[in-house]
């Protein structure tokens, strides 16, 4: 990225805001008027073989489940109410949490059910803006259960490792696939978080060579935006505590190990979000002081030709007080001097050329001296 786009660039983080009415009853789901269709893409395993199929209907989900070892339904849009529903009764979900999957406003959260754990995430989408989306995952025996705002997501090589075989996906159960999901979801906020490293970088030097408002508005725009960030990973490392500490239904004690790892990478984000925040804070204060030092130099500019001209003005005005000399030889003689008006310009040149002799000695004028 050149340096003039860095100078620019702004990450907005929108945040959903998507709640029951006010009275609904308990798990009440009500989609929200701007969610997307439901559309259901499944990925189902074995440790031999993998079937893939896109926008199946809620009728072939049994049948998935009695011939794989490992059903992964991934759920794009909240829109649709009779798919959710139906996805619950197929599941057993409880009501209260399919209600959490349509209300978006949840923090990352792990909660366990007699069959199932409910966890809820938040991903990270970094194009064309950085933006979060609520991230549902059911996880149950031989099922794993998404639900995402909108299309697109950071799965990609995930889905191409189980396809290939690759890794030991294919050799895990639902504990493990749900892990992967997870973990790709926190390394997702790397190359966006180092990207604020990056802008600050280039705010710190635009601030250090030309301070202006424009840069105050970026600097004020990062800090922010790595807020929200550092919420959105604290919230995400005490669940992932949470999970990878306790006992949860369908996760093993040897996915726990894995999830440990994963709990470390968000305490580097964390870290990595508080110390740019904190130099975000930093360009701030120096900002003040480049501002506050250019002002000192240019009230010292201003202050020297002041004190320059001070003398210049005395003799100027000595010299313009017309006196009649024929009245009083003591009455300004010099205005009847064949070289008065050479003289005064020189005498007022000498005393200009001193003053500023004895600022330079004295290193009033930028010297070391």
């Amino acid at each position: 990225m050149s340096t003039k786009s860095k100078r620019h660039v702004r990450y907005p983080i929108p945040r959903s805001r998507r709640r029951s009415t006010p009275g609904a009853p308990p798990g009440s789901i009500v989609v929200h008027e701007d969610a997307l269709p439901s559309r259901m893409n499944v990925l189902a395993y074995g440790p031999d073989d993998v079937e893939s199929a896109e926008d199946i209907s809620l009728e072939a989900i049994p049948g998935l489940l009695k011939r794989w070892p490992v059903v992964w339904i991934d759920v794009t849009g909240l829109g649709t109410a009779a798919v959710i529903e139906g996805l619950g009764r197929i599941f057993r979900l409880h009501s209260l949490a399919l209600e959490d999957v349509v209300n978006v406003h949840q923090r990352p959260k792990v909660e366990d059910y007699e069959d199932f754990t409910f966890i809820v995430c938040n991903m990270l989408n970094a194009e064309p803006a950085l933006a979060t989306e609520q991230f549902s995952i059911f996880v149950g025996e031989r099922f794993v259960l998404t639900f995402q705002e909108r299309p697109g997501d950071c799965f990609g090589a995930l889905r191409e490792r189980i396809r290939h075989g690759r890794g030991r996906l294919r050799k895990g159960g639902p504990d493990y696939l749900a892990y992967a999901l997870i973990d790709t979801l926190v390394d997702n906020y790397f190359a966006p978080v180092e990207r604020y490293g990056d802008l600050i970088e280039q705010l710190e030097l635009l601030v250090v060579e030309r301070a202006n408002k424009s840069v105050v508005r970026q600097i004020h725009a990062a800090r922010r935006d790595l807020f929200l960030l550092r919420k959105t990973i604290w919230a995400q490392r005490e669940m992932l505590a949470a999970l990878s500490r306790d006992a949860y239904v369908g996760f093993t004690e040897t996915t726990q190990i894995f999830l440990r790892d994963c709990y470390d990478h968000t305490v580097q984000l964390l870290d990595m979000t508080e110390t740019y925040r904190d130099f975000a804070t930093n360009l701030f204060e120096l900002y003040l002081s480049t501002v506050s030092n250019r002002m000192n130099e240019i009230m010292k500019v201003l202050t020297i030709i002041a004190t320059i001209f001070m003398p210049l003005s005395v003799i100027a005005s000595i010299f313009g007080m017309n006196f009649n000399t024929e009245t009083s030889p003591w009455n300004m003689p010099e205005l009847n001097w064949y070289l008065g008006y050479p003289f005064a310009l020189l005498l007022m040149a000498l005393v200009a050329a001193g003053m500023l002799v004895m600022f330079w000695r004295k290193g009033w004028l930028g010297g070391d001296r």
